[in-house]
């Protein structure tokens, strides 16, 4: 057992001189949250037996380096779907081929993004670790979003980034209640309510935010007035959404932090008080600006691609970008969620579902906002009102269902069947990207006429 020990130890000691961080241990798994439990659910454990029979040192280290991070994960057979479809690319084959591609390469990296950032907080600290992984925790829909702005395309960023709350919303938090529910049909099955009611509030003021713009379509005033005022509500409730936003990490990384507290898994001992760092702090923050730079790549073939994956496969981009981007985006995490409700820890679940919601819609929302509006781009936070109809009976359904602490599988089978609602309405909505500010103008138009 101690010679293995030692072998774990090995790759990041030889980075680090030696130097162990076992009094680090303790006080980064206390602050472990509940998305870096989900991520890990989908790890495995490598043997650097092998690897340490290599006499270079550096050589040792970067084979031990791309052990951990390329081969350590149950995903890792995605890989090779990386370097195909910038092959893809190179040679012009077909762009619904890059589409599919792309999305598959970047479900590995989401989730070595998560594993990284959670190596990196084994040095600095859970507060850190923290903030790395609120900023982070989302890397993939942000850039996809970034890129999508770039190019012009502010519906696909709209439609991208609602997608993510309703599938962590409905989909995730569905499944996951669900399939809990009927492995643990004989026991009752707790939460912690605190934490729900907090992303249910914050959610709520996300809501308001989305609202209010669509609302102005229906005040009688002229078109221009309202566009304008649509546009500059957004900007400054982008700002009040960032702010807080702030706030909530100072509640839930100093204040409230027991709220939000993954319990850690006490079946295995080796998960517990015996864990620690796999690679070096440098070596993980170069992984991670590399996986990020990767994730760029990838989501730049997305975005130039989805227009025509949309005509080849004969589906709605608005169908592609609100369902199918966010399952395979946040594949990862999604399966961490449902494997620990079937382990009846529902509060890893909750944590993941919701606090990835609250991320997307109170930070990478109003960011993209702002970033928007120093690029010179004019995007609000009016969804239409099908999309912001859609996202309004997701919050308040899933605020119902948590209401009282406890869960079953019906619950979970409601919310799933809501999120199938939900998917085939945009299946049949066959509306053109090119057509959203079109219609957009014509329901506003209406509503001045009709007054």
């Amino acid at each position: 057992m101690g010679s293995n020990q030692q072998h774990l130890q090995e790759p990041w000691m030889l980075e680090n001189g030696g130097n162990n961080i076992k009094g680090l241990s303790k006080e980064t798994r206390h602050g472990r949250t509940a998305h870096n439990m989900s991520s890990s659910s989908l790890r495995k454990k490598s043997s650097l037996t092998l690897v340490t029979k290599i006499r270079c040192g550096l050589l040792r280290n970067l084979v031990a380096n791309f052990q951990e991070v390329i081969l350590g994960t149950k995903l890792s057979i995605l890989f090779p779907a990386i370097p195909v479809a910038i092959f893809a690319q190179c040679y012009g084959l077909g762009r619904p081929w890059i589409f599919a591609l792309s999305l598959l390469g970047l479900t590995p990296l989401a989730e070595r993004v998560s594993f990284l950032t959670e190596q990196v907080a084994f040095y600095t600290g859970p507060t850190v670790g923290g903030l790395l992984n609120a900023t982070c925790g989302n890397v993939t829909e942000l850039i996809i979003a970034i890129f999508a702005l770039t190019s012009g395309q502010v519906a696909v960023v709209k439609y991208s980034l609602l997608g993510s709350i309703l599938s962590n919303l409905l989909l995730v938090l569905g499944t996951s209640l669900f399939c809990g529910g009927i492995a643990n049909i004989g026991v009752e099955q707790k939460y912690d309510r605190r934490q729900a009611d907090v992303n249910s509030l914050m959610l709520l003021l996300a809501l308001l935010c989305h609202l209010l713009p669509l609302l102005f379509g229906y005040s009688g005033a002229p078109i221009s007035l309202t566009k304008d005022s649509s546009l500059h509500f957004s900007r400054a409730s982008s700002i009040v959404m960032l702010i807080a936003y702030f706030v909530y990490l100072i509640f839930q990384l100093f204040t409230h932090r027991e709220l939000f507290e993954a319990e850690e898994d006490d079946e295995s001992g080796e998960n517990g008080s015996e864990e620690q760092a796999v690679i070096g702090c440098w070596s993980a923050v170069s992984w991670l600006i590399g996986m990020t730079l990767i994730i760029a790549f990838l989501s730049e073939f997305v975005v130039a691609t989805i227009e025509e994956a949309s005509d080849s496969w004969g589906l709605s981009v608005s169908f592609l970008s609100i369902i199918l981007l966010p399952i395979v985006g946040n594949a990862a995490e999604h399966a961490g969620a449902i494997i620990f409700a079937f382990k009846n820890k529902l509060d890893i679940t909750l944590g993941v579902a919701l606090g990835s919601s609250t991320q997307i819609a109170m930070f990478v929302v109003p960011l993209c906002v702002i970033v928007a509006w120093i690029a010179g781009v004019e995007m609000d936070l009016n969804l239409n009102l099908l999309e912001t109809g859609s996202l309004a009976l997701a919050i308040i359904a899933t605020s119902f269902t948590l209401q009282d602490g406890t869960s079953h599988y019906m619950k979970g089978f409601i919310l799933l069947l809501c999120y199938i609602v939900i998917g085939a309405c945009f299946f049949v909505q066959r509306s053109p990207l090119n057509q959203v500010d079109i219609i957009t103008l014509k329901s506003t138009t209406d509503a001045v006429l009709s007054a």
